[in-house]
């Protein structure tokens, strides 16, 4: 079930994705009286699942079949349509090739302006109904938990970051990100009451690219609830309970109780809790698998802090947050690019978009996955590629520049080494992923 409720949040994101975006290049066309000549949701090669043409209009629309994104069919243009026998034609004043320069490089870029005003006008929307909630930096009062990798780096668990590179990160849940985007070199913390400088090595990259932790929050174990035949619950465990320890070992932290219960296994320890500022002892068998079936919960024990937003001030806010994230997105091709970081081994396809939607319909986690896909969507439709938005307004401002026109087959030419680069990708990304299934 929650694969089906995967694949309907993508599908159905990518379907208002794509609407949006071709109807960024339907509209500047007819703005410019350019035929249209097909709207499609998705691609309908051999045939359409469904098409209308309204009397009196030149366009066709319809959706296709295969839904790998959508397009507009505009006349006189050399597209994915490769609509040869048309260009063959002399040109008519309505079609694309009849336009000014300006005029056909606003055609072709309205399709990713209209993306990024999508997700700014998304982004809007969420600050204005559910606001911003997160932890500042200053309030993990129980400092970090590090992975392996940083405590490789000489981080140490219960360190409490100040700043990375000298700047102070707001949120803790940004921290990481932050490390990565900006090739950080240090991160300061407090330790035992001392201020420390860490050098981060270049060497973490690949392994934050593959959704390594390297630190998150600590906080204390506090039992939110229990798995289908949890030991501890057996045992008498309660929601609410705080594991503070397993036999004469005290386990403070979340952290330290899950390293610790792993060397318990096939066992019968003593688990010690507060309970209403009591402390209590259980024995819980503790089998195979070195767990006793309980959840943290955190809930009361960090201080957040939330932002809520007016109407008015939601707009500017959510330009704001659009921005911010299309520029990080930026950064993450300046990674791909460099060979050490192996970051091409990151790239996923349509399975692992598909599992960054959570597995029950949430509308707060739908949106906020949708707005960040068009930010995407723009970002990677503006590259100079050609068969991409970029790459054929690359070729209008070379032609704006020298006042002469690439001919035709250069065109076709063009469009078709780019059509075989991003079917590479393509075939290179889905293949990441269906690698991953099988490790």
């Amino acid at each position: 079930m929650e694969t089906l409720i995967r694949i309907a949040q993508l599908l159905l994101s990518l379907s208002i994705l794509v609407i949006f975006h071709e109807f960024g290049h339907f509209i500047i066309a007819k703005a410019f009286k350019t035929r249209v000549e097909k709207f499609y949701l998705f691609f309908d090669p051999w045939f359409s699942l469904f098409k209308f043409k309204p009397k009196g209009s030149d366009t066709e629309y319809g959706i296709g079949w295969l839904p790998l994104g959508g397009y507009v069919k505009i006349a006189g243009m050399i597209d994915e349509s490769m609509d040869k026998e048309q260009m063959a034609l002399p040109p008519k004043p309505d079609e694309f090739r009849s336009k000014r320069p300006w005029q056909r490089l606003l055609i072709i870029v309205a399709g990713v302006v209209f993306n990024l005003i999508m997700a700014m006008g998304i982004y809007a929307g969420i600050l204005f109904t559910w606001g911003e909630e997160y932890l500042p930096t200053e309030n993990m009062k129980y400092g970090i938990v590090c992975d392996s990798v940083a405590l490789r780096s000489g981080l140490q668990n219960g360190d409490k970051v100040i700043s990375v590179d000298g700047e102070r990160v707001e949120k803790a849940t940004a921290i990481t990100a932050y490390i990565l985007l900006n090739e950080s070199n240090t991160i300061q913390v407090e330790r035992d009451g001392q201020v420390l400088d860490i050098q981060i090595s270049d060497s973490i990259v690949p392994h934050l690219l593959k959704g390594g932790t390297f630190i998150s929050p600590r906080f204390p174990f506090v039992a939110g609830g229990f798995m289908k035949g949890s030991a501890a619950e057996a045992a008498g465990i309660q929601v609410g309970d705080q594991i503070v320890g397993i036999d004469t070992i005290s386990t403070e932290y979340f952290d330290e109780f899950r390293a610790t219960i792993a060397n318990y296994k096939n066992s019968t320890v003593n688990i010690n809790v507060i309970r209403d500022g009591q402390p209590q002892s259980f024995a819980v068998s503790i089998d195979s698998t070195g767990l006793i079936g309980v959840s943290a919960s955190t809930d009361g024990i960090f201080e957040l802090r939330k932002k809520e937003y007016g109407f008015f001030a939601a707009i500017p806010a959510g330009a704001k947050k659009a921005f911010v994230v299309a520029r990080d997105y930026l950064k993450q091709f300046k990674l791909i690019v460099k060979p050490e970081t192996k970051a091409y081994e990151s790239l996923g396809g349509f399975i692992a978009i598909g599992k960054i939607f959570p597995g029950t319909w949430d509308w707060y986690s739908f949106w906020s996955m949708t707005s960040f896909l068009s930010i995407m969507l723009a970002v990677l439709n503006i590259l100079p590629i050609p068969a991409l938005d970029g790459g054929h307004a690359l070729f209008i401002i070379i032609e704006m520049v020298t006042r002469r026109k690439p001919s035709d087959k250069v065109m076709e030419v063009a469009q078709y080494i780019g059509f075989a680069l991003l079917l590479a990708l393509l075939i290179y990304a889905n293949g990441n992923d269906i690698v991953k299934l099988f490790r």
